[in-house]
């Protein structure tokens, strides 16, 4: 039964697609490119050429070209960097006048609804319409609206209503929130596995979350490299092996160190694996400029977090083990503690480096830390869970992972939750107990905060929050 929550959701957000219309708005195919939901190990150009988003750019919320700064390979060509023009048609780009706008000629990708005369002419166009990873309806319920700017740092109109509810109301409406979130996300990683298989989805998940949001694209796109990364290395891979695959095909492995013997040493360890995969993955190396590593906090460095990744992917009962941990009731240690257990791992070299070049530390650090271990777990395993429990008409399971969901220990505080709570309660103190609802919060923003300005006008949350009370008294 749809929970009260989804049905404002669905009740309040104008839809910017209804099936059956011609095309959908350019809006949507903004939030379609921005959010990557397209096939994208099999995107192609209209002239048929393979074509790798290694990037998609940075929306730009001004005039000129909708993305700044994306990444793309077409072909066999090398990877570069463009921007890229989102039209509804190919005409579009002529009749808004792209053609004869200075603004407009770094613009290297024409990204379609539907291609046709009057384009472009030299660059390459990719048409979305057979080549979403999910039907546009679905596409609308999930990306919504274009995300707008976040509204200015003070209370909301919904702080009134929500201070008048009680405390059991507040917590039974963010669970309902949620509990969409955990929908919305399992739906994602199940249409990557329509493409790719549910093992595959797992690892696009959890790249994308090591690389935070300054690397999440390029840790991704080695993600979707691993079929052929892990080509040839048997059951039980050393993690060295692995490691020196997806750090040279990130363009991660530097050439040469004059460093303590210690970096001598393992650097050499790993060239001696890569220089046998390079002539082989050459194609696939990932350009230097896709990582951000300016303003990055050297505990976040993506040698490190591949490090972490490549010691699962050496264990061969990774996903098993999860299927086996999801089916077994609550025992001591806790659900949380025995999965963060198991992805915790220790590397001989990255636990006492930052980079090749930093020093070695007195102590051994963790490779990733407690609190970001907890975000994989609710943002991407529980998900990716719930996702195959639904695949397969599991409700048994599928109501366990919503139980482990709804009992996981709260996370750590943040800027951005500090801020929504900020915006939803002003001064109130309302406890949130377990992740979920921290979700849940997060869930409210995208939901309503996002879509309406600092002012809160034409949002119906408040009006909603209202008649809720007044229902529940």
């Amino acid at each position: 039964m749809a929970s009260l929550y989804a049905e404002w959701r669905r009740q309040t957000q104008s839809p910017v697609f209804r099936e059956g219309s011609s095309a959908p708005p350019e809006q949507l195919l903004q939030g379609i490119w921005q959010h990557q939901r397209i096939r994208r190990r099999d995107l192609r150009t209209t002239d048929g050429r393979l074509t790798a988003i290694l990037h998609p750019g940075f929306l730009n919320p001004e005039a000129g070209p909708d993305f700044h700064r994306a990444l793309v390979q077409v072909g066999n060509a090398k990877p570069f960097e463009c921007d890229v023009e989102i039209d509804v048609r190919s005409a579009g780009w002529r009749q808004h006048g792209h053609d004869t706008n200075p603004a407009f000629d770094t613009v290297g990708l024409h990204v379609v609804w539907q291609a046709g005369p009057n384009g472009p002419s030299g660059l390459p166009v990719v048409e979305l319409q057979n080549q979403l990873d999910a039907p546009l309806g679905q596409l609308t319920d999930a990306l919504g609206q274009a995300t707008t700017l976040p509204p200015q740092n003070v209370r909301g109109r919904c702080a009134a209503p929500l201070r008048d509810l009680p405390v059991e109301g507040v917590a039974d409406l963010l669970g309902q929130a949620a509990q969409v979130r955990l929908e919305t996300k399992a739906a994602a990683l199940a249409a990557i596995a329509e493409c790719a298989g549910w093992e595959q989805a797992l690892w696009d998940g959890l790249f994308t979350a090591l690389g935070y949001k300054q690397n999440s694209w390029p840790m991704r796109r080695l993600a979707e490299l691993l079929p052929e990364l892990r080509r040839g290395l048997g059951q039980t891979p050393e993690p060295v092996v692995l490691l020196a695959r997806l750090l040279g095909t990130g363009g991660l492995l530097p050439d040469q160190l004059d460093r303590d013997k210690l970096t001598n040493r393992y650097l050499r360890t790993l060239w001696d694996q890569w220089w046998r995969d390079r002539d082989r993955l050459a194609r696939r190396i990932l350009p230097g400029n896709g990582w951000t590593f300016h303003g990055l906090r050297p505990a976040n460095r993506p040698e490190r977090r591949l490090a972490l990744a490549a010691h699962w992917l050496a264990k061969r009962d990774f996903v098993t083990w999860l299927d086996d941990w999801i089916c077994q009731p609550p025992k001591k240690p806790s659900p949380a503690a025995a999965l963060l257990d198991r992805l915790a791992a220790s590397d001989a070299y990255w636990s006492r480096h930052w980079t090749f070049r930093s020093g070695r530390f007195a102590a051994a650090q963790p490779l990733l830390g407690a609190g970001r271990l907890h975000d994989l777990a609710v943002n991407v395993l529980l998900p990716w869970l719930h996702a195959r429990a639904t695949a397969a008409d599991n409700d048994g399971l599928a109501a366990r992972v919503a139980e482990r969901y709804f009992a996981w220990p709260k996370a750590q505080d943040n800027s951005r939750l500090k801020f929504v709570r900020q915006r939803l309660f002003g001064g109130r103190r309302v406890p949130l107990r377990g992740a979920a609802l921290q979700q849940g919060l997060l869930q409210v923003q995208a939901d309503f905060c996002n879509r309406t300005n600092a002012l809160c006008d034409d949002c119906a949350f408040p009006d909603l929050v209202r008649r809720y009370s007044l229902e529940k008294t």
